[in-house]
C-alpha cells in the first residue's frame, strides 16, 4: 500500500512512517521540511498520487484560538478535497479524547472543527482520539505550576505512551475504515495530580502538586471525566511505571 502521512517529520509521524516501512508498504512523510503543506495546500495534490492511505498527524505551530481554529479547520479541507481527488480510500486523523467536552480549552475546540471537516469530506475514514501523551506530562506539570506549586483540577487522567500511539494507528491504517471516532488510552487510571506526583517523583522534582477545582487545563475547566474516555476504548500495553522506567534510562 501506499500510505501518506502528513505531519511525517513529527513525534508521531516519524516513527509511524518508520513502522509502516519496515512492515513493507510505500510510505511517504509529508510535512513543511518536505515540500508538503496541508494548510497552503503546497505539494499536496502530487504527495497523494496513488495513495490508498492518508493518516493525518498534524500539530498546530500556534496555541493562539484563531490560528488554530484556522490550522486544522483548513489542513482538513485541503486534505478532504485533494483526497477525493486522488480516489484515497481511508482517511485516518489522530484526535483528543475528551476534545468535544472542553469548549474553552481553544485546541480542543479546534480539533472538534478539524473532526467535523473530516466527517463532511466524502472519504471513508476513522478518526482515533487518544488521551494525553505520556510525553506531554512534564510540560501539563510547567504549564500548571503557580507560585512553585503545580496546580491541577480534579478530573482523571489516562495517559499513554507515543509508542502505544504508533502502533494502535499502523493497526487502524491498515485496516477497513470505521467511518466513527474510536477512543485509546494508556492502562493507568487516576486522579490528573496523582499521574503528576507519580512522574514528578520519577524525576527528582519536589514541586507539590495541588488539586485545585478552579485550575484550569489550558483554558478548560476539568470535570471528573473531561479527560478519559466515557465508553469503550483501545488500552495500550505501556503502563506509567515503565514508561518512566524507559525513559529513566534514556
Amino acid at each position: 500500500m501506499k500510505i501518506v502521512v502528513i505531519g511525517g517529520s513529527g513525534l508521531i509521524g516519524s516513527r509511524l512512517v518508520t513502522l509502516l516501512s519496515q512492515a513493507g508498504h510505500q510510505t511517504l512523510a509529508a510535512s513543511p521540511r518536505t515540500g508538503v503543506n496541508s494548510v497552503t495546500g503546497e505539494g499536496l495534490d502530487a504527495a497523494l498520487v496513488g495513495a490508498d492511505v492518508v493518516v493525518d498527524v498534524t500539530n498546530a505551530p500556534s496555541w493562539e484560538p484563531q490560528a488554530v481554529l484556522d490550522f486544522f479547520r483548513t489542513s482538513a479541507r485541503n486534505l478532504g478535497k485533494a483526497e477525493v481527488a486522488a480516489g484515497v480510500r481511508h482517511h485516518v486523523a489522530l484526535s483528543i479524547v475528551g476534545t468535544d467536552r472542553m469548549p474553552e480549552n481553544a485546541y480542543f475546540a479546534a480539533k472538534v472543527a478539524q473532526e467535523a471537516a473530516i466527517e463532511a469530506a466524502g472519504v471513508p475514514y476513522t478518526i482515533v482520539r487518544a488521551t494525553q501523551f505520556m510525553e506531554f506530562i512534564g510540560g501539563i506539570a510547567d504549564f500548571s505550576t503557580d507560585g512553585g506549586n503545580v496546580r491541577v483540577g480534579d478530573g482523571l487522567f489516562q495517559p499513554i505512551a507515543v509508542d502505544d500511539i504508533v502502533d494502535i494507528l499502523s493497526q487502524v491504517a491498515l485496516a477497513a475504515p470505521l467511518n466513527a471516532t474510536m477512543d485509546i488510552a494508556g492502562p493507568d487510571r487516576a486522579s490528573l495530580a496523582q499521574i503528576i506526583s507519580r512522574y514528578l517523583s520519577a524525576k527528582g522534582d519536589a514541586r507539590p502538586v495541588v488539586t485545585d477545582r478552579n485550575a484550569r487545563y489550558y483554558g478548560g475547566v476539568v470535570e471528573e471525566r473531561s479527560l478519559v474516555p466515557l465508553g469503550d476504548a483501545r488500552v495500550g500495553r505501556i503502563g506509567l511505571d515503565q514508561w518512566l522506567a524507559q525513559t529513566s534510562q534514556g
